[in-house]
């Protein structure tokens, strides 16, 4: 089988340089055919070249991944972000379902990256491309979404239709405002880190709930939460207090 070819793009020589070799090192099912540090001449390479995978920095002067991608369209290869710590792009990053990289890249990460990356289909990333670019730049929509995976498919659900999430040891189970639930592979943490800018609070150490939809507070050691659609879920003691100041200013 031939080597999947791929387009680096960072402004950072080091950081260039570091993901080629591991990759020339490391990855032999990756064919590294161009890269660049100047964002402004990704595009032409990308369509100079018609890549199989494209790994693209998030941060960079002038142009920013995010923006290559919006102005490439619909895209024909797989992306992988590339990008130091930066909470608000990888949260977008992790709500689309997309596969992301932390400076500097560890070999084990990468490779793992790289099987995910071999069996997903351009369909779906072509899906997840729309739902991050609905994400980033129209953050004021109402029905920007979030990708819930399952063993077989990746399902774009609104945000607005969860009602709550809880933990199940390593998977948590979501549950919408239609009545359905649906158990995926993420801690409750993971969820908690994407949702906390809208409207989601963490009552419990198992517990993250969308607090438009909390209809009654039930007084107790640390209480209980009445949710729209009949849910009573426990509120910890130690985020009694901070909950209760929280339901008070936004109603």
């Amino acid at each position: 089988m031939d080597p999947l070819t791929a387009i680096l793009v960072d402004d950072e020589l080091s950081s260039l340089e570091n993901l080629h070799q591991k990759l020339r090192e490391f990855v032999a099912s990756i064919k590294v055919v161009a890269m660049t540090q100047r964002p402004e001449d990704a595009l032409s390479l990308i369509r100079e070249h018609k890549p199989d995978v494209l790994f693209l920095d998030i941060e960079m002067p002038r142009i920013s991944g995010f923006k290559i991608l919006e102005d490439l369209g619909d895209i024909d290869f797989k992306v992988i972000f590339v990008t130091a710590y930066n909470q608000y792009a990888i949260d977008a990053i992790r709500m689309s379902a997309f596969d992301y990289l932390v400076k500097p890249v560890i070999i084990k990460e990468l490779r793992a990256t790289i099987d995910r990356l071999v069996h997903a289909s351009i369909h779906k990333y072509r899906e997840r491309l729309d739902m991050l670019r609905k994400n980033i730049w129209d953050e004021k929509s109402q029905d920007q979404r979030i990708a819930i995976p399952s063993a077989d498919s990746i399902e774009l659900t609104p945000i607005k239709n969860i009602v709550r999430i809880e933990s199940n040891s390593n998977y948590s189970r979501i549950v919408l405002l239609e009545g359905k639930s649906v158990v995926v592979p993420k801690l409750l943490k993971d969820f908690e880190s994407m949702l906390r800018t809208y409207g989601f609070y963490r009552i419990h150490n198992s517990h993250l709930i969308n607090l438009a939809y909390v209809t009654k507070y039930v007084r107790g050691d640390g209480g209980q939460v009445l949710l729209q659609n009949g849910d009573l879920v426990d509120v910890s003691r130690r985020k009694k207090d901070e909950f209760i100041s929280l339901i008070n200013f936004t109603g």
